[in-house]
């Protein structure tokens, strides 16, 4: 489906309500103009993954799940509290376009997806409403085709990755099985494994593949590889071919990022690691990866040292700080994420 035709509702920014947003947060499921992003980048990954929707690269069916959720309204989960007349007298207002990023527009967004404050959440003292009753809700609700239902269920503290005792199988699997595939979607971005298993050793593309729905069978294989995937493609521009068998590509070192001695100790030095910390290592390198690939979305290459902090990626050039580009850290880098993606060979 084309991004055209997917808006077939004003867009606005989730945060401020700016007009033609070119931003998505795919774990939120709302669009933002270029300020409000910026800070949403602050928060990190871990509170709001964030892609640019002119110059990203989307599978089809994760830019429709996130053009579904923000044309069903579901911006309205985040802001529960502020919609609510019950408290209108509390003062909070949602900023405006022309508001100051600082401290007007940045505080809100802080306080509506990192603290979580106008979002309805199940209280700790809710004996109504455990964990495990979400979670119970989320498995059934994953097989309809209502996003909404299932983002306010996982905002309210479902887990992704319940394993359903009776029936054994995760909401991954009852989303595969049903062949619906932006549920699928939605649950990877929020955390759920692609290569779980579910009773029978089976993972969600098995189910998918079994019962005929071969685009989402591709689809989370591709999940599964993501990091793989995209350490790949920064390094040399290609993918694997993943319905050829293809999973995994190790690039090569070019002449000017050759196999020092240093480097091959650093290899064998991650062959020794646990395999706990090696994903952790993997995850920094791809969030590495993220971070410049939304960076150059932005085209930011300048910034005035009042308005922005120095950090270990950062150096001071004539009274400004300038972020150091790819080719200024490509070396190292570079080595890293050869190195990481080629642990095991």
């Amino acid at each position: 489906m084309s991004k055209g035709k997917l808006r077939c509702v004003t867009e606005v920014c989730a945060d401020c309500s700016s007009l033609d947003p070119s931003w998505a947060s795919i774990n939120k499921g709302v669009l933002l103009c270029d300020e409000c992003c910026s800070i949403h980048r602050s928060l990190g990954r871990h509170i709001s993954q964030i892609k640019s929707l002119k110059k990203g690269s989307w599978s089809p069916t994760l830019l429709q799940m996130v053009h579904t959720l923000n044309n069903h309204g579901v911006n309205n989960i985040w802001e529960h509290f502020l919609l609510d007349p019950s408290h209108s007298k509390s003062g909070r207002r949602k900023p405006q376009p022309k508001d100051p990023i600082h401290p007007v527009k940045a505080d809100f967004i802080r306080a509506k997806h990192q603290m979580l404050l106008y979002a309805f959440r199940a209280g700790k003292d809710d004996t109504l409403i455990s964990e495990d009753d979400l979670s119970r809700q989320l498995h059934s609700s994953v097989r309809t085709p209502n996003l909404e239902t299932s983002l306010r269920l996982l905002v309210q503290g479902a887990d992704p990755n319940y394993f359903h005792e009776e029936k054994g199988t995760t909401p991954l699997h009852v989303a595969a099985k049903a062949g619906q595939a932006l549920q699928a979607e939605l649950l990877v971005v929020n955390g759920a494994d692609p290569g779980a298993l579910n009773i029978q050793g089976k993972t969600p593309a098995d189910i998918a593949r079994s019962i005929g729905h071969k685009d989402l069978a591709d689809r989370l294989v591709e999940c599964v590889h993501e990091l793989t995937d995209r350490l790949a493609y920064y390094l040399c521009s290609r993918k694997p071919d993943h319905q050829n068998g293809q999973h995994f590509i190790v690039p090569e070192l070019s002449d000017s990022l050759d196999l020092t001695e240093l480097a091959k100790a650093a290899r064998k030095k991650l062959q020794r690691l646990p395999n706990p910390l090696f994903e952790e290592l993997a995850m920094d390198v791809y969030d590495e990866v993220d971070r410049r690939e939304i960076e150059s979305a932005h085209n930011i290459t300048v910034f005035k040292v009042t308005s922005i902090q120095q950090d270990k990626n950062t150096k001071e050039v004539g009274g400004c700080v300038r972020i150091r580009t790819v080719h200024e850290c490509g070396y190292a880098h570079a080595q890293m994420m050869t190195l990481v993606m080629s642990r095991d060979s």
